[in-house]
């Protein structure tokens, strides 16, 4: 693979200059982000001569202040789907050059005129088995404080997956989730409100359950791959996985824009994707990145679980997301 992989490089870097300027990646920070520097950053530094630094965790504020005010530090962000719709709407991004990103391959699900997929994940429900006194099946099983007590935690920004957890737990069916019925999704969080813990970052999702802090909680199933393979003691429900995807984008007025998209080439690569999917669970977007993944670690991916599997919404999230984050944060500081 790593033959291939330095193959596909040299091909799309030959006109690479030999003094090239640094970039700058920004993403979630954690195994992913050290995922991402392995199987992206690493190998593209070494067939470039161009060096990747890192940054993060990404923040949507700050990249559209950047932005707003013409001093662009950022070169590619990895950012949720729903985020990548809406921003390019905005004009917060920079087309993508498929010159030079090759677009055959990738996944048309996760691939827009101003975007190219990072991940495709789910969220899983996963709980710290020192913690429990019996393991939940599924998301209604976190709003019983009775039979499950303990500290829950949710994604604390306005983003897919809560809402539709909690309706998803009242009882909604998934093929009726949308349009999102808000005051019904509030009602429910309501009754566990007191006893959830929020987190901001894939890195503290996983303190939280590693630790107990939080007995259970909604991560993406990532995160519970890399605590595994570090011996954590945790489990994890694959009923009604939420799915979506990250995607890599190029903030307007990025300093270092022909950099970054030879960089987007070799991440959305089939070797590029193939290695970053067997070290963290997450699904590639390319869809020839599998035949060069090993058998037992494609079984480990969202793909391998569709029974139940519910897509969220990103059109509707990109639509509505303004609307649902003014009800969203105004709810969280009651």
């Amino acid at each position: 693979m790593k033959l291939i992989f330095a193959g596909i490089l040299a091909g799309l870097l030959a006109t690479t200059a030999a003094k090239a300027e640094d970039m700058v990646f920004t993403s979630w920070g954690g195994t992913t982000q050290e995922a991402q520097t392995k199987s992206w950053a690493e190998p593209f530094s070494a067939a470039s001569g161009i060096k990747v630094l890192q940054d993060g965790p990404t923040d949507y504020g700050k990249l559209k202040a950047m932005v707003d005010a013409g001093s662009v530090n950022w070169d590619v962000v990895d950012v949720e789907m729903d985020f990548a719709i809406k921003a390019a709407k905005d004009g917060l991004l920079e087309p993508i050059d498929f010159k030079t990103v090759p677009k055959a391959d990738l996944d048309p699900r996760f691939t827009t005129d101003h975007a190219v997929g990072s991940f495709y994940y789910s969220f899983v429900l996963a709980w710290n088995k020192g913690a429990v006194s019996s393991e939940p099946a599924g998301w209604a099983d976190m709003f019983d404080l009775k039979k499950y007590p303990g500290k829950r935690t949710f994604y604390k920004w306005s983003a897919p997956g809560v809402i539709e957890i909690a309706l998803l737990a009242d009882g909604v069916p998934a093929d009726k989730l949308y349009p999102l019925d808000l005051d019904r999704a509030f009602k429910k969080l309501d009754t566990i409100k007191s006893d959830i813990v929020w987190w901001g970052g894939g890195a503290e999702s996983q303190q939280l359950i590693a630790s107990g802090e939080a007995a259970f909680g909604q991560l993406w199933n990532g995160r519970v791959f890399a605590l595994e393979k570090d011996g954590a003691d945790v489990g994890v429900s694959w009923n009604q996985n939420l799915t979506a995807a990250d995607v890599l984008v190029v903030p307007k007025g990025a300093k270092n824009k022909d950099a970054a998209m030879k960089f987007l080439a070799a991440a959305s690569s089939p070797a590029g994707q193939a290695k970053f999917a067997e070290a963290s669970g997450y699904a590639p977007i390319n869809t020839k990145a599998k035949a060069e993944m090993p058998a037992d670690a494609v079984k480990s991916l969202p793909d391998a679980h569709v029974d139940g599997q519910i897509n969220l919404d990103m059109n509707y999230w990109a639509a509505n997301r303004d609307a649902i984050a003014e009800r969203w944060y105004a709810w969280q500081a009651k």
